[in-house]
């Protein structure tokens, strides 16, 4: 079992932090992968990473929502969407995303399309390898 970061996931980073064993990697590069990922091989299924994301975007991979039914305000990030966002990840460094959608209250989108991307992103895209790129070490404040 792992837990799963769906689109709704704004790049806080906050998640990372909190992993006990280093199984979360941003997605790189960013307009090709729009939020972070958990390796679902390495994920002990502590949950730790739920309660640190202020996106409410980490679910347990059986839980991840079918029919998620929007507050009104949170975005999605996913590509081809053209929307923008700008916010300050939980290192201080500034997001900006062009891949997003604000979703309107009662507007209702599935999460599990997410669920894929993130077992591809381990398993044929660059996984850890993401880490060690410019772009990752710059949203860690490096």
């Amino acid at each position: 079992m792992t837990h799963i970061i769906t689109s709704l996931c704004l790049r806080d980073s906050g998640c990372v932090d909190v992993c006990p064993v280093d199984c979360i990697v941003p997605g790189v590069p960013q307009g090709e992968a729009p939020w972070y990922y958990i390796d679902p091989n390495t994920c002990i299924d502590c949950g730790a990473c739920v309660p640190a994301c202020p996106f409410n975007a980490i679910f347990p991979e059986h839980d991840v929502p079918a029919a998620y039914t929007a507050k009104g305000g949170e975005y999605i990030s996913r590509v081809g969407l053209t929307g923008h966002y700008e916010g300050t990840n939980e290192h201080g460094v500034k997001v900006t995303l062009d891949t997003v959608k604000q979703l309107a209250a009662g507007e209702t989108v599935d999460l599990t399309l997410d669920t894929p991307a993130n077992y591809a992103y381990f398993e044929g895209g660059p996984g850890y390898k993401a880490n060690e790129t410019p772009e990752a070490k710059a949203a860690r404040g490096g």
